[in-house]
């Protein structure tokens, strides 16, 4: 296995030697077309991997990466407010805080690009994405804790040379994105990759006198080279993206006897990105490499709630060298040296008074690293790796973080995998927890904040059997994490407060999954899981459960594929369980500012494609049953006040929405 990840070449076609004449015959171009599951699990990765192919982003609208995961059980995205549109991830049972996210294997979107990152990556973009759960491997850093999504773009090498897609929906959202390659010689190639979407209209349908979703507006732009040579492989690329939410009260919902400022929300976020993979391959046969990963990335910040600020400046830079080398075919190794830089210059006001001034503060951390892990392999049949990571931090000082992997697959109707390693971070509050500002709450943060330490332990297995010759997988994991350290959001103690301390007490999560696959008959598939969650967080008063976190979740996916693909019909049905809400307040009346528990509640998607040989055309619905949350903001009508509170979000923020669009593929080699 290369060093480089996707930067090393796959098999690449050899030039035609065979110089013999042929003559008076005419071929007739025949295409034939194979149809796999679109996810499925990586039985060949010692770890716990799903893979989400192309095809399955495409069974819906996936505008963006937090879109992608509406057909996987495993991968929770929720609103994090009802105000700023900004997504969070929730992997076991734990926010995506504890997710290492990678972009083709180099971490990315830390600190302040957390809490949006997920709407910065086009969904036309995408090749695939890898979900692993649990302790993953020390290559790619000490951070993964719960596990790793790692996403693949579009390579400049692939036959494909143009594609273009649009989307409308019914809340007036329009997208538009672009890609093409070209091969400016047998080794060399270029894309650009382009993306602009636009919500053009506010909409208030509850009659809070809040926008229900920001108005959004988003350019981005990539440009990729790759030089795919036999002995050395060599990619690059650049990343812009512009984005400007706009959110919070709106002159054309308010009511007319409203006197006074707007409470308005801005958020205005410029980020570069830029990457360089090199690899030298010194011996093909037993996948022996050495590689260097650079990249870096600049994100300007900045955001206003009402008169509260938050804005940063954050430059983050990484590199990596790394060698690799198997041994026959039962032992490889891998190696490697890391460097990671952090600065953040902040700027804040966390207070709704606009004379106050601004508080400023640097937050920088540099951290080098050496890792080995050591894989052993029988066959397909015994799969164990074991690594070891040390790294030094410029703050925290020496991390040691030791992980193992096994994976047994007697036959092909069984495979077992176990896991168990230990994961760090470092926390950046208001980076990563800015959104919290769009509430009247008093930000209250405890001094000498510990980096987080948690220790994942995961068991599983997977089962094909066969029922009328039809093949049907079953599989089942369970997975622990418990901290040592942890940083901790109280909403409990005070509800007019959060105050951001460190875990004195218990912190764990348990998640058992359960998951169906099968295709009885042709051209159909279906999907169904059922996940059982228990988080629970000492705030200081003994154990509770984490709030706003569903125990239960069912997952029901069906596609139907008739006419050799021509058509194809994509629905999903999720049913979310009920779950703790912080502790309320008692309004002027005596009632509660809002329950102490959510209720139960299901979504229904929909697509319906139809395929051509270079064009489709869908159209869809998301949330079809029209559920959301009756009063996601408390306090809307004084917005200025202790009582406001825009954060206590566990469901949907709008009903029904009905898009179309279409796809336009070209290939020409």
């Amino acid at each position: 296995m290369c060093a480089g990840g996707a930067l090393c070449p796959a098999a690449q076609a050899e030039e035609p030697t065979d110089t013999t004449e042929i003559s008076n015959i005419s071929l007739q171009g025949v295409e034939v077309t194979s149809r796999g599951p679109s996810t499925r699990k990586l039985r060949g990765s010692v770890t716990n991997t799903d893979m989400i192919s192309s095809g399955e982003l495409l069974r819906a609208a996936c505008c963006n990466l937090g879109e992608s995961f509406t057909t996987n059980p495993s991968v929770d995205v929720s609103y994090s407010d009802a105000a700023t549109g900004a997504r969070q991830i929730k992997l076991l049972g734990l926010s995506g805080t504890y997710v290492q996210m990678l972009t083709e294997n180099i971490p990315n979107f830390r600190g302040s690009a957390l809490p949006y990152g997920l709407g910065y990556v086009a969904g036309p973009w995408l090749q695939s994405i890898q979900v692993s759960k649990g302790a993953s491997s020390v290559k790619n850093g000490y951070e993964s804790i719960t596990g790793q999504i790692n996403i693949e773009m579009k390579k400049p090498q692939a036959d494909q040379q143009f594609a273009a897609n649009a989307y409308v929906d019914t809340n007036a959202k329009v997208e538009l994105n672009a890609d093409g390659n070209i091969r400016l010689s047998k080794r060399l190639s270029t894309s650009l990759l382009l993306h602009g979407e636009n919500s053009f209209t506010s909409h208030d349908h509850n009659g809070d006198g809040f926008m229900d979703m920001p108005k959004l507006r988003q350019i981005a732009a990539m440009n990729r080279w790759a030089w795919m040579g036999s002995n050395y492989v060599f990619q690059a690329g650049v990343k812009f993206l512009d984005e400007k939410r706009r959110s919070g009260q709106d002159e054309h919902h308010i009511s007319p006897e409203h006197h006074g400022d707007l409470y308005t929300i801005n958020i205005d976020t410029r980020r570069w990105e830029g990457f360089t993979k090199n690899a030298y391959i010194f011996d093909h046969e037993n996948d022996g490499n050495v590689a260097l990963i650079l990249s870096g990335s600049h994100n300007d910040f900045s955001s206003t709630y009402g008169h509260k600020r938050y804005a940063t400046g954050q430059l983050n830079l990484y590199a990596q060298l790394m060698f690799e080398r198997k041994w026959g075919e039962n032992h490889a190794l891998s190696t490697g040296l890391s460097y990671n830089y952090d600065n953040y210059h902040q700027r804040m006001r966390l207070v709704q008074d606009a004379t106050a001034e601004l508080d400023r503060s640097k937050e920088i951390e540099a951290v080098s690293g050496a890792y080995a892990q050591y894989t052993f392999n029988i066959g397909t049949r015994l799969l164990l790796m074991g690594g070891l990571r040390y790294d030094y931090s410029s703050v925290y000082g020496s991390m040691i973080t030791p992980r193992f992997h096994g994976r047994w697959n007697p036959g092909e109707w069984l495979s077992v995998h176990a896991s168990v390693g230990r994961g760090m971070r470092t926390p950046h509050i208001m980076a990563e927890n800015n959104f919290l500002l769009a509430s009247g709450r008093r930000i209250i943060i405890n001094p000498g904040v510990r980096q987080e330490d948690a220790t994942n332990y995961g068991i599983g297995a997977s089962s094909t059997i066969y029922i009328a010759n039809k093949p049907l997988t079953l599989s089942g994991e369970y997975y622990y994490t418990h901290f040592s350290h942890q940083l901790i959001a109280d909403l409990d103690s005070d509800p007019h407060a959060v105050t951001f301390k460190n875990l004195d007490g218990r912190s764990f999560s348990h998640t058992f999954q359960l998951e169906a696959t099968m295709s009885p008959f042709k051209d159909f598939s279906f999907t169904a899981a059922y996940r059982l969650t228990n988080v629970k967080v000492d705030y200081g008063q003994g154990l509770v459960e984490k709030p706003l976190t569903s125990r239960n979740k069912g997952l029901f996916t069906v596609s139907y594929t008739p006419m050799m693909g021509l058509w194809q019909f994509d629905v999903t049905c999720s049913i979310n369980g009920s779950g703790r809400m912080p502790t309320p307040y008692t309004t002027a009346d005596g009632g509660l500012s809002w329950a102490t528990r959510y209720h139960p509640y299901a979504q229904l998607n929909a697509q319906i494609t139809r395929n051509f040989r270079h064009w489709a055309v869908y159209v869809g619905g998301e949330n079809l049953t029209a559920y959301r949350q009756k009063r996601p903001i408390v306090g809307a009508e004084n917005p200025w006040g202790t009582d406001f509170d825009a954060t206590m979000v566990y469901a949907p923020l709008h009903g029904a929405i009905i898009y179309a669009g279409f796809r336009y593929t070209f290939t020409k080699y």
